[in-house]
């Protein structure tokens, strides 16, 4: 290779690089969300992970997966959520089954009792939604009280569901109490396009669904969201 080439070569992985790291400005504020949900629901111990190590585990992963260096910034960040979604997944899966930890295995029993009408668990012990999601319950008199007061400065929630006049301690509580019984499937698809700031189509191609059902849940949560205000 000549030197002109060998500095084209160079620039171009500098160009892609600099995509790369644009492309996980908009990861950041999902990963950090989903590990407060986490963290307050009891799935995870707090304090034991972060969102540049869930983030920079994945921006790994994605170089060693191989990359085409003319990929715009859309495509990458598709890509990098997709990772990251998935890092988070296995991580959730991993800490529920962790016996040293806070007793998440009975907590998410007690859940699951309380939601076999609407939700199942599959083999790798994670919520699934049933053919319909038709509820989803995250009512605050729940017999086990697993519930959260959800603290984040954040008002993305509530202005997405328009709900931004609502009295700050009441959507407080509201909001915990709906992280706290939302399966955790049903959750990402929220974060994903609350503070990934993605559209249903790229969410639908970052967790693998229809758009159409991504259009679905988020109709459902946020009737039944505005149902639990009345």
């Amino acid at each position: 290779m000549c030197s002109i080439e060998k500095i084209n070569d160079k620039a171009t992985k500098l160009a892609f690089d600099k995509r790369v790291v644009s492309a996980t400005q908009q990861i950041h504020p999902y990963v950090k969300h989903r590990l407060y949900i986490a963290e307050s629901t009891g799935i995870i111990p707090k304090k034991m992970y972060t969102s540049n190590g869930i983030i920079d585990d994945s921006i790994a992963e994605f170089y060693e997966n191989g990359f085409d260096v003319d990929s715009d910034i859309h495509t990458i960040k598709i890509k990098l959520f997709k990772i990251a979604n998935s890092n988070l997944e296995t991580l959730f899966k991993k800490e529920a089954f962790h016996k040293d930890t806070i007793s998440t295995n009975s907590i998410l029993e007690e859940e699951l009792d309380d939601l076999e009408e609407h939700y199942t668990m599959n083999a790798d012990w994670d919520f699934v939604m049933n053919e319909e999601l038709n509820d989803i319950s995250y009512k605050q008199d729940h017999k086990h009280k697993h519930l959260f007061l959800y603290d984040d400065n954040n008002s993305s929630v509530l202005s997405e569901f328009d709900a931004e006049d609502i009295e700050p301690n009441r959507s407080k509580q509201i909001l915990g109490s709906l992280y706290s019984w939302m399966p955790l499937h049903v959750s990402s698809v929220i974060d994903l396009l609350v503070f990934g700031k993605l559209s249903f189509e790229d969410i639908a191609k970052v967790k693998s669904i229809e758009v159409s059902r991504v259009e679905f849940i988020y109709e459902e949560v946020k009737k039944q969201f505005k149902d639990h205000l009345d």
